[in-house]
């Protein structure tokens, strides 16, 4: 049996391994849960999986949490970490095989990374640690012999599209192009004048995916779709400009690689998160995920387009970004974080955010990010010059 620690385990992500791994547990056993401050999940997923750690990230709810487990004589032998140096712990111990990389945000690049460098076989579902750190992290895998397995829906359709054999980071010399795809959001068809007045309610409501607030959010402006931009050029060593995004609304084809023969292969099914992660704990095997069989006279047809980057700005600035290399996307990242914090308290237009973001970017040069100091400093300052740049806009 395998150990697997899963990071950020009461959002979806971490609620979808769990169904997973609740379908085999002749194979995985829960070693470590962590959340944030979700501590009525955190609970009754301890009950339900019988963890050895759990990990409270937000130290301030560590008490609340502790009191909820004091009567419960099935979690008495649970011990019980809190802090971002507690994430770091679990995700390196001794009998973790794989972590679930679900965090959402810059909060998950130390404990990824860590997990990277101990040589765990790494679940990533977490965008920021790669986006952040990029050769950093490519680095610390092929150094300590770790499997980087991808869990965004669209990067492990590509990896199930690569030639056998595949490692990520790898170069596919047969493959001449990836064709990331995006449903394109709630807004796709919205008048861009209609724009402004976009609500976080509507924002968060996505048309396809059961996704949080934040990653819905990214998905309306698209950003998302340039995270996994950057993304994918680390994961499999592609040039930015060999990587086209393609609006595909119905959500069945997750991506595709064109070869160099002519033959475009594509990953398809069902949207449902549970099938890229069962793909990336069975790998290189398959098991059963639960989700539904794909019928394919169901979807009857499917549609593609071109992302129109008037009306998705948040994509053009993540293809500056990556091309420019560096800090850039760290910087790139950091603002977004804080645009769209500030976008959800209702202080900025939905408008606003590539505009907060363009503006941080204007700040900073590419400089080299061959350090993790160097990242966190630029994460650091890309945030408080984005702050300025939200007070600008609310003055």
């Amino acid at each position: 049996m395998k150990g697997i620690c899963i990071l950020g385990a009461t959002g979806s992500i971490g609620v979808s391994t769990l169904d997973v791994v609740a379908r085999h547990p002749d194979q995985y056993r829960v070693v470590a849960l962590t959340a944030n401050g979700n501590i009525e999940a955190l609970y009754e997923q301890c009950l339900a999986h019988r963890p050895e750690y759990a990990v409270v990230a937000n130290e301030n709810n560590l008490e609340a949490f502790k009191a909820k487990i004091a009567g419960s004589a099935e979690l008495a032998d649970l011990k019980v970490l809190a802090g971002a140096e507690a994430l770091q712990t679990v995700s390196t111990l001794d009998n973790v095989d794989a972590v679930m990389a679900a965090i959402v945000g810059a909060a998950g690049l130390l404990p990824t990374l860590a997990a990277a460098k101990a040589g765990k076989t790494v679940l990533l579902a977490n965008k920021e640690a790669l986006v952040m750190s990029g050769q950093i992290f490519m680095q610390a895998v092929k150094d300590s012999g770790a499997s980087l397995l991808p869990i965004d829906s669209e990067h492990n359709a590509i990896f199930q599209c690569m030639p056998a054999g595949y490692i990520t980071g790898q170069t596919a010399k047969q493959a001449r192009r990836i064709l990331l795809t995006a449903s394109g959001g709630p807004f796709r068809s919205t008048p861009i004048a209609d724009l402004d007045t976009v609500t976080p309610e509507q924002a968060v409501a996505h048309p396809k995916w059961d996704m949080g607030r934040k990653i819905s959010v990214d998905s309306a402006t698209m950003m998302n779709k340039g995270l996994e931009l950057i993304e994918a050029c680390l994961l499999f060593n592609m040039d930015p400009d060999d990587i086209q995004v393609v609006i595909h609304r119905q959500s069945i084809i997750h991506s595709m690689v064109d070869y160099v023969d002519g033959s475009v292969l594509a990953q398809m099914g069902n949207p449902d998160m549970r099938t890229p992660i069962a793909h990336a704990m069975a790998w290189p095997e398959r098991f059963d995920s639960g989700v539904a069989p794909l019928d394919i006279f169901q979807v009857g047809h499917m549609d593609f387009e071109q992302p129109d980057l008037q009306r998705f700005p948040c994509l053009r600035l993540a293809y500056e970004a990556i091309k420019a290399g560096g800090i850039m996307p760290t910087v790139l990242n950091a603002a977004n974080e804080i645009a769209v914090d500030a976008f959800l308290n209702e202080q900025v237009r939905f408008t606003d955010i590539a505009k907060i973001i363009e503006r941080t970017m204007a700040e900073f040069k590419p400089d080299s990010a061959d350090t993790l100091e160097r990242v966190l400093q630029a994460d650091s300052e890309a945030r408080i010059v984005s702050q300025r740049m939200i007070a600008d806009i609310v003055a």
